[in-house]
């Protein structure tokens, strides 16, 4: 929807709400015109329910007031004496319009100084529950939010099994545009294996319907930091909007939201204005080799022949202590094992005297029809790759059919143009184009184990309007279900150095503010 929409719909909800609420406003003691006013009535409606005026703000917040509409619906109900559990029933399944009766038929009286507690011990954790989920959703929406490694692709610097905060606040917190939705779950609903929120499944002519399911525009609250690079970053897969991700045909017939495409987390090594090519599988940007923080380990593949081994487990356990533990395994065509590891592993690892020798794995330099931008013309592979330049918001480039695969999907997708190639004109909302300047900044999201990582190469820029956030913190980690990784948890994400574990002064602060309790309260009674 639009912002012209949604000010109609919104215009529309207000004129619901006070034409099934203007008398029950006048029995509270206010003027009818106030239960037409938008947001002043939601101001008048907490005082005439006795709640604070804050709640109004929790109205206007997506997700949130999804939970707050019948929360004020019931208590409406009850202001006015209608607290049996038919009452509350009625309020919730009629969607509010059970104020139509109230309003128009029973025969109500205000109860200005009604006892606000519920009136059972289940009301009371009903209570509890509704609100505690309305926190979290805030936190979870606005501030911080929990994630967890399902891959290797960060592999030294994150793990799979370590588990995240992210912070939505640092690049400016993402108002959700999906405002139909269940709170505090992404694209599915756990166990019941169904979409959480409302969608439209549709051919390739229908393609922007998902948009009239009650979407916001893209909104963001101002941050306090700009992606620079290197940072590590959380973003929603551009290429998800896909029936099968592994196809970038035109002819796609499955969209999502963009605040509910596949969450990803890469190292964004390419930002706005940046010309980028990967060497080798090394990452230049403006002709210079990119330098990586020291807590970032570029791997590579690599084939490793031993001598006098006997056994796998002879070979994970000789491996373990140069820290080559990932997607280790026999290559039977090539009668030796393969390694995924850094350069510097390998070079420590190459001194042992069982093993003969450690080869990096070539890779072919011709073109591979996976990799963006998936033309012939640009004969790319994973570790030669460019160079191409990243686009940054008003600049304006060269439009020509040789480039235009480049930068169709930003033209058309990302910033909603009608783009037509007619002959060997290009025509962008019915006009001629020779240029264009775009709209919103954008970034190149790679994977540090750079032989294992589907990322920018597979699917290329990823918007600015797919950044979700910023991850600061390992608050757990675990190798497999059984095997916590006590040196990781509660460790920084960023920063240089060997990473410190503050899980041990947690425990003591935690210690200390429990046994602070248990004193005063001793103290009291």
């Amino acid at each position: 929807m639009t912002i012209t929409q949604w000010f109609i719909f919104i215009l529309v909800i207000q004129i619901i709400h006070g034409l099934a609420t203007w008398k029950l406003y006048q029995k509270a003691g206010r003027q009818a015109w106030e239960a037409f006013v938008p947001i002043y009535n939601a101001v008048i409606l907490m005082k005439i329910i006795r709640r604070p005026w804050w709640w109004t703000i929790l109205l206007f917040v997506p997700i949130v007031n999804l939970i707050m509409f019948p929360v004020v619906w019931v208590e409406t109900a009850r202001s006015f004496g209608k607290n049996q559990y038919l009452d509350t029933f009625l309020a919730i399944v009629t969607l509010g319009f059970y104020n139509f009766y109230l309003n128009y038929v029973a025969d109500v009286h205000y109860i200005e100084n009604r006892d606000l507690h519920p009136k059972s011990s289940s009301g009371d954790w009903v209570s509890s529950i509704l609100f505690a989920i309305v926190a979290a959703t805030i936190v979870h929406t606005y501030f911080i939010q929990p994630f967890t490694i399902p891959s290797s692709s960060l592999e030294k610097s994150l793990l799979v099994g370590d588990f995240l905060f992210v912070s939505k606040f640092h690049y400016g917190a993402r108002i959700p545009m999906t405002t139909v939705a269940a709170p505090m779950v992404h694209d599915t609903i756990p166990f019941l294996n169904k979409k959480s929120y409302l969608f439209d499944d549709h051919k390739e002519k229908n393609k922007t319907s998902w948009k009239n399911k009650l979407q916001l525009p893209y909104m963001r609250l101002p941050g306090f930091e700009d992606i620079e690079r290197n940072d590590i970053v959380v973003f929603n897969q551009p290429a998800d909007t896909l029936l099968n991700m592994n196809d970038f045909n035109p002819d796609r017939n499955y969209y999502k939201p963009i605040d509910k495409k596949t969450n990803l987390v890469k190292r964004c090594v390419g930002i706005p204005g940046d010309s980028l090519e990967v060497r080798d599988g090394l990452v230049f940007i403006n002709g210079k080799q990119n330098e990586l923080p020291d807590r970032a380990l570029l791997q590579f593949d690599y084939d490793i022949v031993f001598k006098n081994i006997s056994s796998d487990e002879q070979v994970y356990s000789m491996l373990k202590r140069y820290d080559i533990t990932d997607r280790v395994g026999f290559d039977p065509k090539q009668e030796s094992y393969y390694i995924q590891a850094s350069p510097q592993a390998v070079a420590q690892a190459i001194n042992h005297p069982n093993i003969v020798s450690i080869t990096r794995r070539s890779t072919p330099k011709d073109y591979d029809q996976n990799l963006f931008p998936r033309e012939p013309q640009f004969p790319w592979s994973y570790n030669n790759f460019g160079p191409i330049y990243i686009p940054k918001k008003g600049v304006t480039v060269d439009l020509n059919l040789d480039v235009l695969p480049l930068y169709n999907r930003l033209i058309s997708e990302y910033e909603s143009n009608d783009l037509k190639v007619r002959g060997n004109q290009i025509l962008i909302n019915g006009q001629a184009a020779t240029s264009y300047t775009f709209q919103q900044n954008y970034y190149w999201m790679m994977g540090d184990n750079r032989n294992n990582s589907i990322d920018a190469r597979a699917w290329g820029y990823v918007p600015f309007d797919h950044v979700v956030g910023k991850p600061v913190f390992i608050w757990m980690s675990w190798d497999g279900l059984k095997n916590p990784r006590w040196e990781r948890w509660f460790t920084t994400v960023g920063g240089s150095g060997k990473a410190i574990s503050f899980f041990i002064p947690f425990l003591i602060l935690l210690a200390v503010i429990f046994a602070f309790n248990k004193f005063r309260k001793r103290k009291k009674a």
